[in-house]
């Protein structure tokens, strides 16, 4: 008999029988060993996809993401729409104000012994939450290379799909949108922008109140951050490596350094700083200042297009290569829902659900789909959405790319950060 078939009656008998002979601790155990053969037998193998779908139908999901960009949430209200069309799965989308609420939640549940009932089906993340997660044995998987629109990412030829903040997914998130670092400036006000961090410093000496960047931990502050110390650091060999195997204080030293000499001349004498990247954007909306930043390389003339900013402002990259990374989503080990999110992350791969992440007039982000793999018809469709206005970002190359640090470096220089920083 397997313990999948157990009967109920059966079972109490056994429980009862183990509660008097050896203590409450014993039929826990067999509660546990039978709650996960359950959750095996219903497990969805991505390998059968028709199941998979089948097993999804009719399923609620609970879709968590960062939820401060409101592109980003009009583009999951359609995604909604279209897994209830054609899938007839329920998506709910939980806003966060912060991705590591739902990494608390997730080892919460875990602690609790809730093993299958999770409030997570499906979790947008960056690499530091990956690592946290993954080292934790907090995800579900692995399943995304099975998905039948994995194949779109041409993975072979562009292997950065498999790792994020230099560990390797394995197949436990799914690809979703790319990004990088761009600055926009006001050529109303500024006929030549600095090229890289080091012009950055002496072009703030002469516009001084002219910049400003989030405070951290908010993700584009670090990225900031992340992005002076690789422009900066004598070596960056030790910054994709575990930070406690390095010399921090001598490998960030130039970091502080630069910090130090440029929070005098940002806005407000560098007293405070906004909240994110959106705060960022509305500053430079008012005219309070003229160099910006974000990591989302069309915001600024989608924002143009909107009317929300002036059509004078231009987009450009650092000349010294720019912080880029591919975005993921997962299922965690306890999803309740683990078809309808494979399914959800499947569609999110789609041709539809890319073309209008990148149509600037819904999303506007990057595709993470190899455009290149696609019938010329399609193709084509993705040429369209290129944009012509003048503040749209020129397209970026493989060698103007600098891949992420090892995801523990982000905690320490946030840490470093408001040590030094954080009372103002």
């Amino acid at each position: 008999m397997s313990v999948t078939s157990v009967p109920a009656w059966y079972l109490n008998c056994l429980l009862r029988i183990v509660w008097l002979r050896y203590g409450m601790l014993s039929a826990q155990l067999i509660m546990t060993v039978v709650t996960a053969g359950e959750l095996n037998a219903q497990t969805p193998n991505p390998a059968d996809w028709s199941s998979v779908v089948q097993q999804a139908d009719n399923q609620d999901l609970y879709f968590y993401t960062w939820g401060g960009d409101q592109q980003t949430n009009a583009y999951l209200a359609w995604t909604r729409q279209q897994l209830e069309i054609n899938y007839n799965i329920r998506m709910t989308h939980v806003r966060l104000s912060d991705t590591a609420d739902a990494v608390s939640r997730i080892l919460a549940e875990r602690q609790a012994g809730n093993l299958d009932r999770g409030a997570v089906d499906l979790l947008w993340l960056n690499g530091e939450n990956f690592a946290s997660l993954k080292n934790n044995d907090l995800l579900f998987g692995p399943w995304a290379e099975q998905l039948p629109n994995f194949g779109l990412v041409n993975a072979e030829d562009n292997p950065d799909v498999r790792t994020d903040f230099t560990l390797p997914v394995e197949g436990y998130e799914s690809p979703w949108l790319r990004a990088h670092l761009v600055f926009y400036y006001d050529t109303a006000y500024i006929d030549a922008p600095p090229a890289n961090i080091t012009e950055l410093l002496a072009w703030a000496q002469r516009h001084p109140g002219e910049f400003t960047y989030p405070r951290p931990p908010d993700f584009l502050a670090t990225t900031f951050l992340k992005q002076a110390l690789l422009e900066l650091a004598d070596d960056t060999t030790p910054l994709y490596g575990p930070v406690e195997d390095s010399d921090f204080d001598a490998i960030t030293a130039p970091l502080w350094q630069f910090l130090d000499a440029l929070h005098p001349l940002l806005l407000r004498q560098g007293r405070n700083f906004p909240a994110n990247g959106s705060a960022v954007r509305q500053l430079m909306a008012d005219g309070e200042i003229a160099l910006a930043l974000s990591f989302n390389p069309t915001d600024a003339v989608n924002s143009v297009l909107r009317g929300e900013l002036p059509e004078s402002i231009r987009t450009y990259v650092s000349n010294r290569g720019t912080l880029a990374n591919v975005s993921f989503v997962a299922i965690p080990f306890n999803a309740s829902h683990k078809a309808a999110a494979m399914v959800a992350a499947n569609f999110l791969l789609s041709v539809p659900a890319q073309l209008r992440a990148q149509d600037p007039d819904h999303m506007g982000g990057t595709a993470a789909i190899d455009v290149d793999v696609l019938p010329p018809s399609e193709q084509r469709l993705f040429a369209a959405t290129r944009q012509s206005h003048p503040a749209a970002p020129a397209l970026m190359t493989d060698n103007q790319q600098l891949q992420e640090p090892h995801p523990s470096w982000m905690d320490a220089l946030e840490q470093a950060w408001m040590a030094r920083y954080g009372s103002r």
